[in-house]
């Protein structure tokens, strides 16, 4: 199951609390990561529904029809994976015990779960009992999940599994991210012992009237420890039970694949992260007591990474943009440096992700940063804004590392017609759509990595800190209307939202032309000043060749072969 997760839809979240970010926002990010996912904008408008109206469910992955729901009596804007309300849901799939992937009859997947999560809920906490009463209510439909829950005072982190045939429902732990630390997931359960019901900061779903107490933060399904007894999972205490090691524990590809991409970003932030190298590496030790010296009588993993940190520094929607671009640089697994990086040190691995040498196997690094993401995001809470105009999904397609974060505010009615859903698909190639525009662009930067991602790069970051330095201005303005008319304040910002998009989407059109036209054929040319009395110069012209330590391997690996006898005097 967890080869199955990361091989087709393997994503990365990263989840900030306010005091963890530099202007007191919570942020959580998302990549979408499949190689069958075409990167568009999903819209629902905010609707009113009449008494008895049902929605039709459909699995988010396949489109296969599942059933039908009670439909809300509201239902909220949602642009991507944020509402109106600045609720933000994201996930990675990690699959878990295979005996609990298939649960017939079930109607709520995972995809789905997000989507009418959205459209329904103004805070985090609502949106962990509208999710937990659906599974419950009409059962869960796909494998293991973890999910990010942020509004713009709390950042959650939920991780639920099915119960699999003769079952409804799941099994699930939410737990509220500390104040002034961050968390992160991709594709492997990090959820492991939690604080166990005292009604006072823990409650198990049963409990569910209590969940907006201030002091709770940890929730979790009732039978989620004694579901695992009944199925021989777990035979410990209780206080010993770990949620991740009992319905997904992490194993080679766990900690390689997935847990790897956690510390690549927790690395960048603290300082005393190397300890867990030889863990995301892929050596899981299961020793008799964990690293802080406890005992560990159920043989879990014992050498894991915490679920939260607290960062050295704090951090920017800048630098969440940037976390998604990672690659392992500087790092012992840096994906430029070994020899499959090629010539032009390119960070990138064509599929399958694992492969045999002499009935060896062996893999490929998988960074955060991948040639395969539909779409990314981070969504931008900020409560000091009026709540309808304060949240700002900054969303981009493709490969984030080639891609642009544009500013979309949550409360904008309607899609940038250049990104918006059903323009272009997978197998229909749009030339202005953005998914392909951008995906033009970093299918070029691949072909020479070291030469074109660079000028790429450049780009990308003076546009993104341009729409950084915009946002107040842009934030003062809506405020302002919205104290005189609230509905103008979400024209204004949509329309500055579509504009932004739709142009931007132009101007990088342009620019793969200016990129294409100054790399092709393994050239770099440069224009040049036409000198008086001439028609026309051409344009200065360098080939830099495949670099001198390539072609030392070259002549490493041919000898002789391409030797020219008697040109240089031997």
């Amino acid at each position: 199951m967890l080869f199955a997760g990361f091989q087709s839809f393997a994503c990365t979240n990263f989840l900030i609390t306010k005091g963890a970010s530099t202007d007191g926002s919570t942020m959580i990010s998302y990549a979408a990561d499949s190689h069958v996912l075409y990167g568009e904008l999903y819209h629902w408008s905010a609707a009113t529904w009449p008494e008895g109206s049902m929605l039709d469910i459909y699995e988010w992955d396949t489109g296969k029809y599942l059933g039908q729901i009670k439909q809300a009596a509201e239902t909220y804007n949602v642009v991507g994976n944020m509402n109106e309300w600045q609720v933000g849901i994201g996930e990675t799939t990690y699959g878990g015990l295979r005996e609990l992937s298939k649960q017939p009859g079930a109607i709520m997947d995972y995809g789905s779960l997000i989507y009418i999560g959205l459209q329904r809920a103004k805070n985090a906490r609502e949106a962990i009992l509208i999710i937990g009463s659906l599974m419950e209510e009409y059962g869960y439909y796909s494998s293991g999940e973890s999910f990010s829950i942020s509004d713009p005072n709390e950042v959650w982190i939920m991780e639920l599994i099915g119960k699999g045939e003769g079952y409804k429902g799941a099994v699930w732990v939410a737990r509220r991210v500390p104040d002034g630390y961050i968390c992160a997931h991709a594709n492997q359960a990090r959820i492991t012992t939690f604080p166990l019901a005292d009604g006072k900061t823990s409650i198990s779903f049963d409990d569910r009237d209590k969940i907006y107490d201030a002091d709770i933060e940890c929730i979790y399904a009732a039978d989620v420890i004694s579901f695992a007894r009944e199925k021989g999972f777990f035979k410990g205490k209780d206080k010993d039970f770990s949620f991740s090691d009992v319905y997904a524990p992490v194993d080679f590809g766990g900690a390689r694949f997935c847990e790897v991409r956690v510390w690549a970003m927790f690395k960048d932030v603290h300082s005393d992260m190397g300890q867990y190298l030889n863990y995301v590496k892929g050596h899981v030790e299961h020793n008799a007591n964990f690293a802080d010296g406890s005992k560990n009588p159920n043989g879990f993993a014992s050498n894991r990474m915490p679920l939260w940190i607290k960062p050295e520094r704090k951090i920017s929607v800048h630098d969440m943009m940037n976390f998604m671009r990672n690659h392992l640089e500087g790092t012992e697994l840096d994906m430029t440096l070994d020899i499959g990086a090629g010539p032009f040190h390119s960070p990138y691995r064509w599929r399958p992700l694992t492969w045999k040498v002499d009935g060896v196997s062996y893999c490929n690094e998988r960074a955060t940063s991948t040639q395969q993401t539909g779409f990314s995001f981070i969504t931008h809470s900020r409560n000091w804004l009026p709540e309808r105009t304060g949240g700002i999904i900054w969303w981009g397609v493709d490969d984030a590392a080639s891609s642009v974060y544009l500013p979309l505010y949550s409360c904008m009615t309607r899609s940038p017609e250049l990104i918006a859903q059903g323009y272009g698909s997978m197998m229909e190639f749009v030339d202005d759509a953005g998914f392909w525009v951008f995906n033009q662009i970093s299918n070029f930067a691949y072909t020479r990595y070291d030469l074109i991602h660079p000028e790429i790069e450049a780009k990308q970051q003076a546009t993104e800190e341009e729409f950084i330095m915009m946002t107040p201005k842009i934030d003062e303005a809506a405020s302002a209307l919205y104290e005189v008319d609230p509905d103008m304040a979400l024209v204004f910002l949509t329309e500055y939202s579509v504009d932004v998009a739709n142009s931007t989407v132009l101007d990088w059109k342009d620019y793969y032309a200016f990129l294409f036209t100054r790399f092709m054929d393994g050239n770099v040319k440069e224009a040049q000043d036409v000198p008086e009395g001439y028609k026309y110069t051409t344009p200065k012209l360098s080939q830099p060749g495949y670099g001198e330590k390539w072609y030392k391997v070259i002549v490493d690996e041919t000898g002789d072969h391409f030797k020219v006898i008697g040109g240089d005097g031997h």
